[in-house]
C-alpha cells in the first residue's frame, strides 16, 4: 500500500471516497469548488520562478542541462526555501485537485467487462443476481444418501453440470461430485474416504453420518438482491471471481484516469549504450506500467525534445485528465515547462516541493478537469515526484480508497536534509526497514531493488527510529502489481 502524508484539517479535508462516486454516479457538481480547493501554496504560473529550479536535481541522467552540485546542498536563495511546498501539503494539494476536477469532469460510470475491470473502484454496489449457490449442491465427492445406513447404491451418477437427478427414497444412495446438485430428499453427504461399498453394492458409513453435512444449502453464501460489495470497493482478482459467481458480465466502475507522458530532452536515446554525450531515455519505458500500476489508462508516451513549440502543441492538443512531462521544470535556456504553462495561462499549484530527490516537481491547474505534473529529469527525482504528486492525484481521481499510513522502524541512520524530507528506497527484513544505497537523484539502482520508500524528516534519522513508508506498486502483493 502507498500512504500519504500526513495532514491537518486546515490543509485538506479528508477524501471521501463515496462522495466522490456519487459526485461521478450523478453526473453533476456543485456549482463551485469547496473552500480552500483554490487556497494555493505557490505562486501563479506568470510569477517569476525562484532560483531552487536551478538546484542540480533538475539535471543530469535525464534532460540534463547542467552541472550537478551535491545531493545535500541547501538551497541558494532563502525566499526559494520558502516558496516551495512541504512535501505532506503537496501531496493533500493534488489530491484537493483532483477532487475538484472529478466535480468538473462530469464523467459517468463506465460498464466494464469484467475482463477489463481490475484495479477499477465499484461506482455501484455489486448485488446478488441469483441465490448463491442457486441449487442445494454437494461440497464433496462421496455419496448422497437418504436416511439411515446401510444404502442401495444406484449405478448412474451425478456430476455437475447436468440435470437435476431423480429424488433419492431412504436407504438409497448414489454417486455425487462435488458441485453437483444434490437429488430430492438427500440426507447427507458421505465423503468418499468415510465409506466404503461391498461386493453386493451396499455402502457403509465409516464414521457417524450428521444430517445435512458436506452439503451446500441454496442461498448459504447470498440471497437474491443481497448487497455483496459496496460503493468504492477496489476491484481485485478475487472481487472479479464474485462478480462471475453473482452472474455478473461487467461491473459498474469509475473510468481510469487518462495520462498522456511528454518526454523531454534532446540528450536522450531510445536504444542502445549511451555515447558521445547522449543518454538512454530511462523514463519513457518506466512510466507508463507505473502509471497504469496506479490506476492510469496510458493513451500516449511522446518524445518532445526541447522543443517549446512542439510542448506547446503537446499540451494544448491533450485531452487527458493528466499530462505529464519529464524534465524542464527548472529555469535553464531549454527548461520550457514553465513558460509554455505560462503561455496556456496555467494555474500553479505546487512549484517545488521541499522534498529530496525531486525538490523541482510541479502540479499545475491547465483546466477545472485537466491538470499537469511536471516531473524532474532524473530518474530517482521523478519517482519522487510520481509519488508526491501524480500518485494521490490519479489514486483520487480513480476513487481508489486511500491506504493508511504505516511505518517501522529504520535498521540504520539515515542522513537528511537540512529543511526538506527525503525518500530514501529500502528494503524491507523482518520488523524493520534497511535503507538502500545508490539514492541519488540520478540513480535508479536503489529502488529498484527496492520494496518501498522511507519517507525521512528534515535533519535525518537514527537507527530504530520509525518511519513511515510508502510501498511499491510491484512489492505490496496486492492490486498494483498489474501493470496491463
Amino acid at each position: 500500500m502507498t500512504s500519504h502524508g500526513t495532514r491537518t484539517d486546515e490543509e485538506a479535508e479528508d477524501l471521501d471516497v463515496e462522495e466522490a462516486l456519487a459526485l461521478v454516479k450523478e453526473n453533476r457538481g456543485p456549482a463551485g469548488p469547496p473552500h480552500g480547493d483554490h487556497d494555493h501554496a505557490t505562486t501563479p504560473a506568470h510569477a517569476t520562478h525562484h532560483g531552487d529550479h536551478s538546484h542540480h536535481e533538475a539535471h543530469g541522467a535525464h534532460g540534463a542541462h547542467g552541472p550537478q552540485g551535491p545531493q545535500d546542498a541547501p538551497h541558494k536563495q532563502a525566499d526559494s526555501h520558502h516558496r516551495a511546498t512541504p512535501w505532506p501539503e503537496a501531496r493533500a494539494t493534488a489530491e484537493r485537485a483532483a477532487r475538484t476536477a472529478v466535480r468538473a469532469a462530469r464523467r459517468a460510470p463506465l460498464a466494464e467487462p469484467l475482463g477489463a475491470a481490475l484495479g477499477l473502484t465499484l461506482a455501484s454496489p455489486l448485488t446478488a443476481l441469483t441465490d448463491l449457490p442457486s441449487f442445494d449442491t454437494s461440497a464433496m465427492d462421496g455419496w448422497a444418501v437418504a436416511g439411515p445406513g446401510p444404502w442401495t447404491v444406484r449405478d448412474e451418477g451425478v456430476l455437475a453440470g447436468h440435470a437435476e437427478p431423480a429424488p433419492l427414497t431412504d436407504g438409497e444412495a448414489v454417486r455425487i461430485a462435488t458441485g453437483a446438485r444434490v437429488p430430492l430428499d438427500t440426507t447427507a453427504v458421505l465423503r468418499t474416504e468415510h465409506g466404503r461399498t461391498d461386493g453386493r453394492n451396499r455402502l457403509q458409513a465409516t464414521r457417524e453420518v450428521v444430517h445435512g453435512q458436506d452439503i451446500r444449502p441454496r442461498g448459504q453464501e447470498c440471497r437474491s438482491g443481497d448487497q455483496l460489495l459496496p460503493v468504492g470497493t477496489l476491484v481485485t482478482p478475487a472481487v472479479l471471481g464474485l462478480a462471475a459467481a453473482a452472474g455478473y458480465d461487467s461491473v459498474t466502475a469509475v473510468p481510469r484516469p487518462r495520462v498522456d507522458v511528454l518526454v523531454l530532452g534532446d540528450e536522450l536515446l531510445t536504444e542502445g549504450r549511451p555515447h558521445d554525450g547522449l543518454i538512454r531515455d530511462a523514463l519513457g519505458p518506466m512510466l507508463p506500467p507505473w502509471l497504469r500500476a496506479l490506476g492510469a489508462e496510458v493513451r500516449a508516451v511522446r518524445r518532445i525534445g526541447d522543443d517549446a513549440e512542439a510542448l506547446h502543441r503537446a499540451v494544448t492538443a491533450s485531452d487527458a485528465d493528466l499530462v505529464i512531462t519529464t524534465g524542464g521544470t527548472a529555469a535553464g535556456p531549454v527548461d520550457h515547462v514553465h513558460p509554455v504553462l505560462s503561455r496556456v495561462g496555467a494555474e500553479l499549484l505546487v512549484d517545488g516541493v521541499k522534498v529530496r530527490p525531486g525538490h523541482p516537481m510541479l502540479l499545475a491547474r491547465l483546466k477545472d478537469d485537466q491538470h499537469l505534473v511536471g516531473l524532474p529529469g532524473n530518474p530517482l527525482a521523478a519517482v519522487s515526484g510520481l509519488l508526491t504528486l501524480a500518485e494521490p492525484l490519479l489514486r483520487t481521481l480513480a476513487a481508489r480508497p486511500a491506504p493508511e499510513p504505516y511505518t517501522l522502524p529504520l535498521r540504520d541512520a539515515v542522513h537528511g536534509h537540512p529543511y526538506d524530507t527525503r525518500l530514501v528506497p529500502v528494503v524491507l527484513r523482518g520488523d524493520g526497514a534497511v535503507p538502500l544505497h545508490y539514492n541519488g537523484p540520478a540513480m535508479l539502482r536503489g529502488i529498484a531493488a527496492a520494496d518501498a520508500l522511507a519517507v525521512v524528516p528534515p535533519g535525518g534519522a537514527r537507527p530504530g527510529q520509525e518511519a513511515e513508508l510508502l510501498d511499491l506498486p510491484w512489492a505490496t502483493g496486492g492490486i498494483g502489481v498489474c501493470f496491463t
